[in-house]
């Protein structure tokens, strides 16, 4: 693992009266000015700017005055759960009689709107269907819901194909000719943009003359965790939307069913941050939709009742522990087909399939091994009918769907269907295909990426000085985000030594450190080591990379190193 500075530019921007430490976090991050810090809801980008939102509106405008059948279609993921909650919410609060939702079973369907799918929805009678989180590749799902008689609202973030479906209004700020400036939404933020949109028309219209207009700032909390849990870029827009989130988290202002979440996760609501959305919350989400069906984690979440959100809450975290142990089987699986390939044999492109699989748990597993491998990864599982579906993970500096693309030209009858963003993918093929494309994927791999490209790499803001461990600078850390994708916690790296060392649960290292001089102790914790190194009463000194914490035991907060990477010195 190799530790390298964070690149700065070479003149710090002025961002306010702040200390030089967070001038220059938020710079090394692509902060330019002080407006970017802003996170009031003033400073979003105005609804205005997304092609097709007003035919979007006029659908919806349409509906809510005829009264019609609205149906949301769905995705089986955190994100696609929280839109379609933010979606049924949001359309009932603007008035909506009639709205439903529908998610695809991903063991039954598979992902998005399939023709398939719009028989099952055609049994609800719907008059309009919008899809959220899905919907700008389902060219031929479109085409039958049109055929059946049905207006399509398409509402989705992902990168479309070279054809549009032929939907009636289509809102993704990745469409082409889309000069929405943000194209890092998630799709619950898509559908969050649309319902603003909505209400300002309404308002307009004199919908809300004898009434105060519906605060669709309400589905905040839904809006911060969809985003946060689907691993979008935070840039400046969506730390607007996860910060207000939050901040109705924090203030208990949070859904019954978010709130019964943290409770069974042991979390206390008025100290969360982005991380625990990514982490806590997120998982225990995916769970249902990984293992069972994702309606699960909705009903969770739309549902008023206090206790009725506890029980399924349980449920959802109970699901999450059989994931755990799922997933650490097919770990173990995994890393012993890879131990049968000499080093100098190993693939700069991963593929590994296995007949025995679990199909909702190959994404987690391809993300594990490429954090250990450092190497783009796909992991495949059985899907039935001799096909065969991958989820792929990849590491910077390689757009894993566009890697799809190329080798979907270079081999035209290999993949079946594939989709994606930049680190994360996924796709069908035949089983009798998957040797083929584990060749063609791992030379597109190697085209891309040198061998020195395939190390582990982490980047580091620097080290602290002595006087700057102490509790007033982790609590300005941790309230400076909100933190996440492409805008990363502070992370800091030193030598230390280590004056004792003992294993905490299974596989957690549990440290007190000084300070290379000596005069400061600290805690410090690293997550899931290598049980065949620590710990080890021979080292007393280590290098680390680690992010300055708070930790609370008994009403008392004390400075705790968060380990990322630690090695002997």
């Amino acid at each position: 693992m190799r530790i390298e500075p964070r690149p700065l530019p070479e003149i710090l921007p002025f961002l306010g009266e702040m200390p030089t430490l967070l001038t220059r976090l938020y710079a090394a991050r692509g902060v330019q000015s002080q407006a970017e810090l802003d996170k009031s809801l003033a400073r979003l980008i105005p609804y205005q700017q997304l092609k097709g939102i007003d035919a979007a509106v006029d659908l919806l405008v349409v509906a809510l005055e005829q009264r019609q059948r609205i149906l949301i279609v769905g995705d089986f993921d955190a994100d696609g759960a929280t839109a379609s909650t933010v979606g049924m919410l949001g359309l009932r609060l603007l008035g909506a009689a009639h709205v439903d939702y529908l998610v695809p079973n991903r063991f039954e369907y598979g992902y998005g709107l399939t023709p398939e799918i719009v028989k099952v929805a055609l049994t609800r009678t719907p008059q309009l269907l919008i899809t959220v989180d899905n919907g700008i590749s389902s060219i031929e799902g479109v085409a039958a819901a049109k055929e059946a008689g049905l207006s399509v609202l398409v509402t989705d973030h992902h990168l479309p194909g070279n054809e549009l479906p032929a939907a009636d209004a289509i809102v993704n700020p990745n469409q082409p000719g889309c000069e929405f400036p943000s194209k890092a939404l998630a799709g619950v933020g898509v559908i969050f943009y649309v319902l603003i949109a909505l209400r300002a028309r309404l308002n307009s219209l004199g919908w809300y003359q004898n009434s105060k207009a519906p605060n669709i700032a309400e589905l905040l909390d839904l809006v911060a965790l969809g985003s946060v849990a689907d691993v979008v870029p935070l840039d400046a827009n969506n730390r607007i939307l996860v910060h207000q989130g939050l901040e109705r988290i924090r203030a208990g202002r949070a859904r019954p069913g978010l709130k019964a979440i943290l409770e069974v996760a042991k979390r206390d609501h008025s100290r969360i941050t982005s991380t625990d959305l990514g982490f806590i919350l997120g998982p225990r989400l995916n769970a249902a939709g990984r293992l069972d069906d994702m309606s699960l984690g909705i009903e969770c979440l739309l549902t008023d009742d206090a206790n009725a959100a506890r029980e399924m809450a349980a449920q959802l975290d109970e699901m999450n522990q059989d994931r755990k142990s799922i997933e650490q089987g097919m770990q173990r699986e995994a890393l012993a087909q890879l131990k049968e390939l000499p080093v100098e044999s190993m693939p700069f492109g991963l593929c590994l399939f296995d007949p025995e699989w679990h199909q909702g748990v190959i994404g987690i597993l391809a993300s594990r091994l490429k954090e250990r491998y450092f190497r783009p990864t796909f992991a495949f599982a059985d899907a039935g009918d001799g096909m065969l579906k991958g989820s792929g993970r990849s590491v910077a500096g390689f757009h894993i769907r566009d890697a799809l693309s190329v080798v979907a030209a270079q081999h035209p009858d290999l993949i079946s269907k594939y989709g994606g963003h930049a680190m994360a993918a996924g796709l069908t093929l035949p089983e009798a295909n998957f040797a083929v494309f584990s060749r063609a994927f791992d030379a597109e791999v190697r085209r891309q990426l040198r061998e020195e490209d395939l190390t582990g790499r982490l980047m580091s803001d620097g080290s602290l000085a002595v006087e700057e461990f102490h509790l007033e600078l982790a609590r300005a850390l941790r309230n400076a985000g909100p933190w996440g994708q492409h805008f990363p916690e502070p992370l800091f790296h030193g030598v230390f030594q280590l004056v004792e060392q003992r294993i905490v649960g299974e596989r957690h290292l549990k440290v007190v450190l000084k300070t290379e001089c000596g005069s400061v102790k600290l805690d410090g914790i690293a997550f899931g080591v290598d049980r065949e190194v620590w710990p080890n009463p021979t080292i007393r000194w280590v290098e680390l990379a680690y992010k300055l914490d708070l930790n609370e035991f008994r009403g008392n907060e004390t400075v705790q190193l968060m380990i990322a990477h630690i090695e002997p010195r």
